[in-house]
């Protein structure tokens, strides 16, 4: 432990179980000094474990829907208030697609399930900035996070319209992300992480080929939910304070690649 979070205050979406990258970032950032406030859902509350966490590192929930203005109001006012002041940082590990919960194809979804999907997983965050920009909530040189995932440039068949989510996700994160920094001299990126085992991401099709891909073609092999978490905390610390409006890849190397020699092996086996 370094200390790299003592005295900063934050909010942390998205831990579900102890499988969230969300949840590995609340251990970290409890064990670097920060104190937080929790929150998701109410209906990911019920599915998740969160007062386990909220217990082990001393915080309090806020249960919020992050496409409710006026929830997420509310989730900003009481943290300022239970934390005693200004918000230094804020991490967003929200996705959801009702389109691949349902089996609905890329090329045939229902639009009302991409609307829902693509406000969970997307415009939450513009929302989420909005009310923090608006209220003047974050401390200067704050560090606002998204996670993300490379579908968002390019090409994975199964991760559907959630690729087109996360694209939206990357391009709000620089469009808000000059205006907070210009403005309030806030910081935001988002991470794009390997393709981690968690609830969520176990529920792509397929999702056991796509790790054991990725694992063969990143150089450095995949980065895991504590690796992302430890990535995280340095985003939030002041070692990174001038780095804002990018899209980080946490991934081992694999988003430079364009084959490995252990995949070329698979495919040689053949001849």
């Amino acid at each position: 432990m370094y200390n790299l979070l003592k005295g900063k205050k934050g909010i942390i979406f998205g831990a579900l179980d102890e499988n969230s990258i969300a949840w590995k970032v609340a251990e970290r950032a409890h064990e670097e000094g920060a104190q937080f406030v929790l929150t998701n859902a109410p209906i990911a509350m019920r599915m998740g474990q969160i007062n386990e966490l909220a217990k082990k590192t001393g915080s309090e929930i806020i249960p919020a829907d992050a496409t409710s203005m006026e929830d997420l109001t509310n989730l900003v006012e009481k943290s300022m208030e239970i934390l005693g002041g200004k918000i230094d940082f804020v991490l967003h590990s929200i996705g959801m697609s009702v389109n691949v919960r349902k089996g609905k194809h890329y090329t045939d979804p229902s639009y009302d399930f991409t609307t829902k999907g693509w406000d969970v997983s997307a415009v939450s965050f513009h929302k989420t900035m909005n009310v923090l920009y608006n209220k003047n909530a974050m401390n200067e040189w704050g560090s606002i996070v998204a996670l993300t995932y490379m579908a968002a440039q390019r090409v994975f068949p199964d991760y559907n319209d959630m690729a087109d989510n996360k694209a939206y996700l990357e391009s709000i994160a620089r469009s808000f992300g000059y205006f907070f920094g210009r403005d309030h001299k806030v910081r935001v990126n988002t991470i794009s992480q390997s393709p981690t085992p968690t609830t969520a991401g176990s529920g792509v099709k397929g999702f056991g080929g796509f790790l054991a891909y990725a694992e063969k073609m990143s150089p450095l092999g995949n980065a895991t939910a504590l690796e992302c978490a430890d990535y995280t905390i340095s985003l939030f610390s002041d070692l990174t304070k001038k780095v804002t409006l990018q899209n980080l890849f946490h991934d081992g190397g694999f988003s430079n690649m364009g084959v490995s020699d252990s995949v070329m092996d698979e495919f040689m086996k053949e001849d």
